[in-house]
């Protein structure tokens, strides 16, 4: 990661993420969102680990200023949080392959953290064992569409954009490199 051209490429991740955060605003199936590539890359692209936690946080919050604020964004953020990680541990031997199972991990914790939260702060469920299992199948067409079966828009959104957003991430990467040489 350390090259003459960091700022560029650091430049150049920022304007991937302004991108995706635009792309949350225009037409788009439900929970087909580029946020979890945001955080992916965010942890894998900045050197500055603080930076990296805070550009998705970041991304999330204006963009939920305008689409809508909720009683369980601690859970949505927590789970971005948390999927950071992920993109650190990519930097230490990054392959496409290794993306395809950090990002669906990721979807699959994004799930698991943000209906648990939906059964502890809702009300809606009781707090036994049933009621999180209950809040975990009710949960279920959030997560996947019937237009798809049985990979959801989350599930496909999430390897989209991590495919979309780190292709060219390393493209950009691999021409700053190559032109810093001649």
């Amino acid at each position: 990661m350390k090259n003459i051209n960091f700022p560029k490429i650091e430049l150049f991740s920022l304007s991937l993420i302004a991108i995706a955060i635009l792309s949350r605003f225009i037409p788009h199936p439900p929970n087909f969102t580029p946020l979890t590539a945001i955080a992916l890359l965010s942890g894998y692209s900045f050197n500055n680990k603080l930076k990296s936690f805070l550009i998705p946080l970041i991304a999330m919050f204006l963009s939920d200023v305008f689409l809508g604020l909720h009683s369980t964004i601690w859970a949505v953020y927590l789970s971005f949080s948390l999927i950071v990680f992920f993109g650190f541990m990519l930097r230490k031997s990054f392959s496409f392959s290794k993306l395809l199972v950090f990002s669906s991990t990721s979807s699959l914790l994004f799930y698991l953290i943000t209906n648990f939260g939906v059964w502890l702060s809702s009300g809606m469920y009781p707090l036994n064992f049933e009621g999180l299992i209950q809040c975990y199948t009710l949960g279920l067409p959030f997560y996947k569409t019937t237009t798809i079966g049985m990979f959801g828009n989350a599930f496909i959104g999430d390897i989209f954009y991590s495919f979309t957003l780190f292709g060219t991430y390393q493209f950009a990467e691999k021409k700053l490199k190559e032109a810093s040489v001649n």
